[in-house]
């Protein structure tokens, strides 16, 4: 057996950490551009 695989640092599911990953680079580009079109709007008032 390999010796990584007898000495976990981790037991928990890569897939739970990879979507919270992508829910909180989400999150961030999605407040980026609603900054943004917020900006754009009251730009032109």
């Amino acid at each position: 057996m390999n010796k990584f695989e007898e000495e976990v640092q981790s037991k928990r599911n890569d897939a739970i950490d990879s979507g919270i990953g992508f829910v909180a680079s989400f999150g961030f580009f999605a407040t980026l551009f609603i900054i943004a079109s917020l900006v754009d709007v009251f730009s032109l008032l």
